[in-house]
């Protein structure tokens, strides 16, 4: 009985084609310029660099919260010696 149900297998298997199709992906956004490489290794891997630039702008001590807060509640793997310069790179990001 198992024979004939692994030949059915086979035989409706075998009867199975498939047609290729291609996929047009939306392009990547652009990314932060090189300048912000910190900002990239850091935040990116959570945060769109759109979402990262539409940011309301803000002051070091709200940005270094913020990136407290990340490492605290989140759990992103920010390296503490980095704060200062991650914070500097995010309010440069924003023009300041």
């Amino acid at each position: 009985m198992k024979l004939i149900l692994a030949l059915a297998g086979l035989a409706m298997a075998a009867s199975v084609t498939f047609k290729n199709k291609t996929i047009d992906y939306p392009a990547d956004p652009p990314g932060l310029p090189d300048r912000f490489e910190l900002v990239t290794q850091n935040c990116t891997g959570c945060h769109s660099s759109e979402f990262l630039t539409a940011q309301p702008k803000l002051s070091r001590a709200t940005w270094t919260a913020e990136v407290a807060k990340m490492r605290r509640v989140y759990k992103a793997p920010i390296e503490p010696g980095d704060d200062a310069k991650l914070v500097e790179a995010l309010v440069a990001l924003q023009g300041g």
